[in-house]
């Protein structure tokens, strides 16, 4: 962020929390701003940006951090929110004076941070991926549709207007019938691969280390190593790079292509990896079988790739231009049966490009279908809860929770190193019974889930 712009959030943010503790106006009120008391909880990093997107005509009440001084930036910029380092106590406190939360903390604790906010009917917004288990991902959509509470992933692309574009342009037959997907991403961009090491350190004293531990059952001491960034490595806190970018790349052929139901992963080209840390790089490929008016889909997924342009084991897309650059951070393509589309990130945050050229006449008599959205995932969810639009597009029944299986199956076919044949309705691997022992974690003893 620049240093101009930083110091005019800075103001702003003051000035949201000097009414942080101002009645909150009724909801449905007429003419009013219908500002809605948010607890955020994980302060930075990621968990920053959640706070700089949801401020804006809300009130910021409540802070939650495991890492006080991680937490500081937020505490300075809403002096009026109230601290917390375990999100427990705060629901037990203040739950009454919540209308919204965000949960932008490590994938592990995604899901009992955010059944707790369900079961007390309270709208969440949740970072990708949704969980890091099968099971925990399926419970919970689950378990907030029998709740009946609005929810949103934060995969911002899911609301970007390059998203919709693109599900246009497929849907008006641009490039004739989508056939294939590439994806491609250089994440890891922090430790990953067999044998790293984490010795324990002495616990600071501003950090809820037991908090941070929360459901996993290792007992794991403390690295600086771990927390705040590289615990995206560990099987057991993260789901490496798949589970960091790929709920944000598959997004758009997830809504745009339907590939919500069954389909086959293989995983190769995998690096050596073990039972704590995922591997530095690997290519699935997912083979989506007919489904309605569409044909078979194959996505093809490479990660560790440090630079598309120069690297010698990637699979460069077909269709687009030889002397096209792409992305080195990640990007898209959507092969068609008459030309394809590509997008140069894995959001959409722009609108793609088709090739060949002469297809972008076509394109751009394509008519919007898709009502765009403004101020990302959690100003979605806002819109929604004051019943100003429609429930989010990545609600965790119809989308995130689906889009987050479809990840961690890719991650199983890594792990095994086999074919994966994927039932989506049983939630089972045909024909690999050893899978269903990896679909949920073993819980630190406390940590139990209670979906009641």
């Amino acid at each position: 962020m620049q240093m101009n712009s930083r110091r005019s959030f800075m103001k702003s943010a003051a000035a949201l929390a000097g009414g942080a503790l101002a009645p909150n106006l009724l909801l449905g009120q007429k003419d009013a701003l219908k500002q809605l008391n948010v607890a955020v909880i994980g302060c930075n990093g990621k968990g920053f940006g959640d706070l700089q997107q949801i401020a804006p005509s809300n009130h910021i009440s409540f802070l939650c951090d495991i890492d006080q001084g991680r937490a500081k930036r937020a505490m300075d910029a809403f002096p009026q929110a109230k601290y917390f380092s375990d999100y427990r106590e705060m629901f037990a406190s203040v739950a009454d004076q919540i209308d919204v939360v965000t949960v932008s903390t490590p994938d592990h604790m995604h899901f009992p941070i955010a059944v707790e906010a369900i079961r007390l009917g309270k709208p969440v917004m949740v970072q990708k991926p949704l969980c890091n288990t099968l099971w925990e991902a399926r419970a919970l959509a689950n378990y907030a549709k029998e709740k009946n509470v609005l929810t949103v992933m934060g995969n911002q692309g899911a609301t970007l207007e390059g998203t919709r574009i693109l599900r246009e342009w497929i849907e008006s037959g641009v490039i004739g019938e989508g056939t294939e997907v590439y994806y491609w991403t250089n994440r890891p961009i922090w430790p990953q691969g067999a044998g790293l090491q984490f010795p324990a350190q002495p616990v600071p004293a501003e950090i809820n280390w037991d908090v941070w531990q929360g459901t996993v059952a290792t007992e794991r001491p403390y690295n600086s190593g771990i927390h705040p960034f590289k615990w995206r490595g560990f099987w057991d806190y993260g789901c490496g790079a798949l589970g960091d970018i790929g709920c944000h790349s598959f997004n758009s052929a997830f809504w745009a292509l339907d590939l919500n139901g069954d389909f086959v992963v293989e995983a190769s080209k995998v690096s050596e990896f073990d039972d704590v840390i995922a591997p530095k790089r690997s290519t699935l490929v997912y083979q989506f079988p007919p489904k309605g008016k569409r044909g078979a889909v194959k996505v093809i997924w490479q990660d560790g790739v440090n630079n598309p342009n120069t690297d010698k084991e990637f699979v460069r897309p077909p269709g687009i231009p030889a002397d096209l650059e792409l992305n080195s951070d990640f990007g898209q393509v959507f092969v068609g049966t008459e030309g394809v589309l590509f997008v140069n990130d894995a959001y959409c945050g722009s609108s793609p490009k088709v090739f060949p050229e002469s297809l972008m006449q076509k394109a751009r008599k394509t008519p919007k279908v898709y009502p765009r959205v403004g101020g990302g995932p959690t100003q979605e969810l806002c819109t929604a809860i004051r019943g100003d639009g429609p429930k989010p597009v990545s609600n965790f029944v119809d989308h995130a929770g689906p889009l987050t299986e479809m990840v961690l199956v890719g991650n199983l076919a890594v792990r095994l190193g086999k074919k994966i044949d994927w039932n989506m309705k049983n939630m089972e691997a045909r024909g690999l019974p050893e899978v269903q022992a990896m679909l949920k974690r073993k819980y630190r003893a406390g940590w139990e889930p209670k979906l009641s």
